[in-house]
C-alpha cells in the first residue's frame, strides 16, 4: 500500500500501487479538502529495490516522511533530500529541512580482493553525518558495518547489505 499526501491539505490518500500498470497516471480526490491530484505509478520500491541493488538504506519513519527503502547500487549513491532536478540518486521524499539535498555519500565498490565495500562520507553537509551515533569529519570515510544505524539532519536510516551479496 502507498501513501500519497493531497499537496493542498496534507492528507492522506491511500492505494495499492501494485493494482496499477507502471508508469499510469493516476487522478485522485482528496476526501478532506475535494482537490483532484495526479500520480504516477512507478515500480514499487521492492520492484526497483530488486534490480541491482548490493545494499539497502530503510528510512526510519518520522514527522518529517514516511518509511522508505532506497537501495545502493555500484558506484557513487548521492544521499539527500529530494527536489525536482536533484542530482541525489538516493533521495528521500521528506520536509526535513535539516537535510540537505547532497547530504552524504555511499560509495558501492569491490577491494583488490573483490570484497564488497560500502564507504560513507559527508557530502559535506549543513548539519553533518552521523555514523553509529559518531559525527563524520569531511575527510572522514568509513567502511560501514551491515546494520550500521545513519542519521542525516533529523533522519535515522539503517543500512543493511542485499541478501544475495557477499561482504
Amino acid at each position: 500500500m502507498k501513501r500519497i499526501a493531497c499537496p493542498k491539505c496534507g492528507n492522506f490518500v491511500t492505494f495499492d500501487e501494485k493494482a496499477y500498470p507502471a508508469n499510469r497516471i493516476l487522478v485522485f480526490e482528496c476526501a478532506a479538502c475535494k482537490k483532484q491530484f495526479k500520480v504516477r505509478v512507478n515500480k514499487s520500491q521492492d520492484e526497483e529495490a530488486e534490480e541491482q541493488a548490493y545494499g539497502y538504506l530503510t528510512v526510519i519513519e518520522n514527522n518529517f516522511h514516511q518509511k522508505q527503502i532506497l537501495p545502493l547500487r555500484m558506484g557513487p549513491n548521492i544521499v539527500g533530500r529530494y527536489v525536482r532536478g536533484t542530482s541525489a540518486n538516493a533521495a528521500i521524499v521528506t520536509t526535513d529541512p535539516s537535510m540537505d539535498t547532497t547530504h552524504c555519500i555511499i560509495d558501492v565498490k569491490r577491494n583488490k580482493k573483490g570484497k564488497l565495500m560500502f564507504v560513507l562520507r559527508d557530502a559535506p553537509s549543513g548539519t553533518g553525518t552521523f555514523y553509529q551515533d559518531e559525527i563524520l569529519r569531511d575527510s572522514d570515510r568509513i567502511n560501514m558495518d551491515n546494520d550500521a544505524i545513519i542519521t542525516i539532519g533529523a533522519t535515522s536510516m539503517l543500512f543493511s547489505i542485499a541478501k544475495n551479496q557477499t561482504s
